[in-house]
């Protein structure tokens, strides 16, 4: 599609992992320019910079740091001075949005977000939004009163009874230009652990508390990601040739298509990642998150047979040695039963998504010069 005149997009969100598939498709693109509107910390009372904040800069991607509050579910020290920031997001976004003049909103979702996009729907500007998830969360719930479109990932997911498009969950062009192929040549299997862009310090802790043990069983490539924590500092001095250590993957495609057997969160874009590549995992949803989210993630993929769900509540190194010992000894028939999970993904998702939101945005241009 083309116009004549620049299409400037405002990306925003803290779903950081499909906005990056996306900001990859609207690169083919010449006719649009892209701002992205993120948090700059990983969240509130850590002082870790966020990935999106050194990521997009690399990527050639204006990165423009909002500061603002949340809804938090559980009360703690941070809880009154989020509430004080939300006043202070709606003004940040005013002035974004006056600034910049964006043609089209795109929403990932998450807190950062809501103030753009109320902003965006006081100014006139068309509003896309995208929901990862198989349940519709906080966030995009309030967006979608203000959007003009609504992408889901999966068919099923209701928005308030309003209209929405089957685009997929985007995969980055890491995950996609990969090969299938069985790449781990060592006798016994790998097994990677993560817990998602942050890490998760619950099984970073049970992971190394049976850490021995696993490495009579399988080679483990282990993502801690980084907090306040220190697991990375902690875990990297008990690298040896079967245990790699890592803070981040940047090869996450090339990882997945290595490993045999994965062991993660559930949250919906590695289940979408796994899906893709058809690798089995036990998965540890987080349990508090709104509308119990992950859990629902993980029930949906158990079904598929990509995932055996362990509860929270019920981890310990012992049981987590057990169900990786349960994985591994009938791996052929997990594997097996993995593939068919690729039958929900839409590998085209990032593109089908970039192309309705400039269709929504040539909507706009299309009524302006009627009028």
């Amino acid at each position: 599609m083309a116009y004549h005149t620049f299409m400037k997009v405002l990306v925003t969100g803290t779903h950081f992992t499909p906005a990056v598939a996306v900001i990859e498709q609207f690169g083919k693109y010449h006719e649009v320019e892209l701002i992205y509107v993120g948090r700059k910390t990983v969240m509130e009372g850590e002082n870790i910079t966020s990935l999106e904040s050194k990521i997009l800069p690399k990527m050639r991607v204006k990165f423009i740091a909002l500061i603002t509050g949340r809804l938090q579910r559980a009360f703690t020290i941070y809880s009154i001075p989020s509430l004080f920031k939300i006043p202070l997001g709606l003004i940040q976004s005013f002035f974004i949005i006056l600034t910049e003049k964006p043609d089209v909103v795109l929403s990932f979702g998450g807190y950062v977000a809501v103030p753009v996009v109320i902003i965006a729907w006081l100014f006139s500007i068309p509003i896309i939004i995208h929901e990862q998830t198989l349940v519709a969360g906080l966030a995009n719930s309030i967006s979608s009163f203000f959007a003009d479109k609504i992408a889901i990932s999966f068919a099923g997911v209701h928005f308030n009874n309003k209209p929405t498009v089957l685009t997929g969950n985007p995969l980055r062009n890491e995950i996609l230009k990969v090969n299938n192929k069985t790449l781990h040549k060592e006798k016994l299997p790998l097994i990677l652990v993560t817990g998602g862009n942050q890490g998760s310090h619950i099984i970073n802790v049970a992971v190394e508390s049976c850490l021995k043990e696993l490495l009579k069983i399988a080679c483990v490539i282990h993502q801690t990601g980084d907090s306040r924590y220190k697991d990375f500092e902690r875990l990297t001095y008990l690298q040896n040739d079967r245990y790699i250590v890592k803070k981040f993957i940047d090869d996450m495609g090339k990882v997945l298509s290595m490993v045999d057997v994965v062991i993660s969160r559930s949250g919906i874009n590695i289940l979408t990642e796994l899906a893709y590549f058809g690798k089995p995992a036990l998965v540890i949803p987080i349990p508090y998150l709104f509308a119990d989210e992950q859990n629902k993630n993980a029930q949906f993929f158990k079904k598929l047979g990509l995932v055996k769900i362990l509860p929270q509540s019920q981890l310990s190194a012992k049981i987590l040695l057990a169900n990786v010992k349960l994985i591994l000894n009938d791996l052929n028939h997990f594997k097996k039963e993995a593939k068919c999970a690729k039958a929900v993904v839409i590998p085209d998702a990032a593109k089908r998504l970039a192309l309705e939101t400039i269709l929504l945005a040539g909507q706009k241009f299309k009524q302006c010069a009627k009028e």
